[in-house]
């Protein structure tokens, strides 16, 4: 175990010293900033303020840190964040191949499948890290911004119109995080699944967008409704189930069951490929 320990840690030593992990990071706290100069425009403030005080709200209340936070998320981390996770995702195997340090790791007495492990678990770190950082960053800057108050979540697309008070609000929001993380790690394993296959980094990362900008696409398709379970965005949309006032719970553990069940599908399917190369020549 210490000696997995051991490989795990300098597989992260790996992954986080190349230039490309830290991109999501400091891309994210750029749009960040971004988003939260335009959310103080007039004309941006216009239709919160209208839909606050139709419903008998005062806007300065509920016009707060964590309210920007979620226009934050929901504008940026879907996008975004699969396309980074991609990126570091679909380089993970791929990346070493290509550079030829993958057939010197082959030499030590170390098994494919343990090899492959320790990647997929750095991806799994990865990912949780990349999307608590998103959330607490958005919080941070928001906070910062316009203080604590209470929390508006609006989102049309899921049919979410909902108002808690600062302390409710704030624990909903910190109890989306992991189960955001866990949906965006559909994106990650879906990268590290193609980066075992023959392909290149690049086309690994593109395979994997291509992949999911078409799901999301087909899905929001009014014509597919009748087959919206069948997309995996649909499932990776869970997270939102935290922010309704009565949590579906039902249905978002069947939603994550769905997710798990096709990344477990994805890593064997990524062992498989992965034990039928040969690196020898």
């Amino acid at each position: 175990m210490s000696l997995f320990l051991l490989q795990f840690r300098g597989e992260l030593r790996k992954l986080f010293a190349r230039k490309r992990t830290w991109l999501g990071f400091g891309a994210f706290l750029a749009v960040e900033v971004v988003i939260l100069a335009l959310m103080q425009l007039p004309n941006a403030q216009r239709s919160y303020r209208a839909m606050l005080e139709r419903a008998g709200y005062g806007f300065q209340e509920y016009f707060s840190g964590i309210t920007l936070a979620f226009v934050i998320l929901i504008s940026t981390v879907f996008l975004l964040g699969g396309l980074f996770l991609s990126l570091v995702a679909g380089d993970i195997v791929a990346k070493e191949v290509e550079d030829g340090t993958l057939r010197m790791t082959l030499c030590r007495p170390i098994s494919r499948v343990r090899l492959l492990l320790i990647k997929y678990l750095a991806c799994v770190l990865y990912t949780f890290a990349l999307g608590f950082f998103i959330g607490l960053s958005a919080l941070a800057v928001g906070t910062i911004r316009e203080g604590f108050g209470g929390f508006f979540v609006f989102q049309p697309l899921e049919g979410l119109f909902a108002l808690f008070e600062p302390g409710p609000g704030h624990l909903r929001y910190f109890g989306a995080l992991p189960l955001l993380a866990l949906s965006l790690l559909s994106v990650s394993t879906t990268g590290f699944m193609l980066s075992c296959f023959n392909m290149k980094p690049a086309a690994a990362t593109i395979s994997t967008l291509t992949y999911f900008m078409a799901d999301s696409i087909f899905r929001s398709i009014p014509y597919f409704e009748g087959i919206k379970q069948w997309f995996l965005t649909t499932h990776m949309e869970a997270w939102y189930g935290v922010f309704r006032y009565t949590i579906p719970y039902e249905r978002m553990i069947g939603d994550y069951a769905y997710l798990l069940g096709v990344d477990a599908t994805l890593v064997v399917v990524a062992v498989l490929a992965f034990q039928a190369r040969d690196f020898k020549s």
